[in-house]
């Protein structure tokens, strides 16, 4: 992230307070349900109504929401409000070109890859190749369908593991099976 770790909780205060007042990005704090408490941050950010294209960014997760039915459910949610409250026609994810956990959530989720943007940016004092990845409105329906079902109470067993992975729910625009 282009940020560093708040040091205190007053600077935690001041800077969750700066999010807030931002309309764009446009920050969403991930609670859990059970507890009520914050697990995680994400954004919609870049937000382009007149072309129709919004990205989704500044995800951070907490380690109780990594790799988890919640961390998936939060994407999920926010790529339904994107495209079928808000009428979006593209849905974008950009992460740096060497992060590899992300680009893995991208291609999990159904985001396809567009193209590595070579010094796309300065972050920290460094060059960043970004990673472009987007889901097109048409390829919408297919993916919320497989994420809905994967989603469903039913294909986790008494501890919350998967029963099906998601990627046996995925289906590309023309019917066929995705890897």
């Amino acid at each position: 992230m282009p940020y560093d770790r708040p040091a205190d909780v007053s600077t935690s205060e001041a800077w969750i307070r700066s999010l807030a007042a931002s309309s764009d990005p446009m920050f969403h704090a991930v609670i859990d349900q059970a507890t009520g408490e914050a697990i995680g941050l994400a954004a919609f950010m870049r937000i382009d109504c007149a072309n129709g294209v919004i990205e989704v960014g500044h995800l951070n997760y907490g380690p109780d929401l990594q790799r988890t039915r919640a961390g998936t459910e939060a994407i999920y949610l926010m790529m339904h409000r994107a495209f079928d409250e808000l009428g979006f026609r593209r849905l974008e994810w950009k992460c740096d070109s060497l992060n590899a956990p992300s680009r893995r959530a991208a291609e999990r989720l159904g985001f396809t890859l567009e193209g590595v943007f070579r010094n796309a940016k300065v972050v920290k004092g460094h060059n960043r190749d970004t990673a472009w990845y987007a889901i097109i409105d048409y390829e919408w329906s297919a993916i919320r369908e497989a994420l809905e079902t994967w989603l469903d109470p039913s294909n986790f067993d008494a501890q919350g593991r998967q029963i099906t992975p998601l990627s046996a729910f995925r289906r590309d625009e023309r019917g066929a099976s995705c890897p």
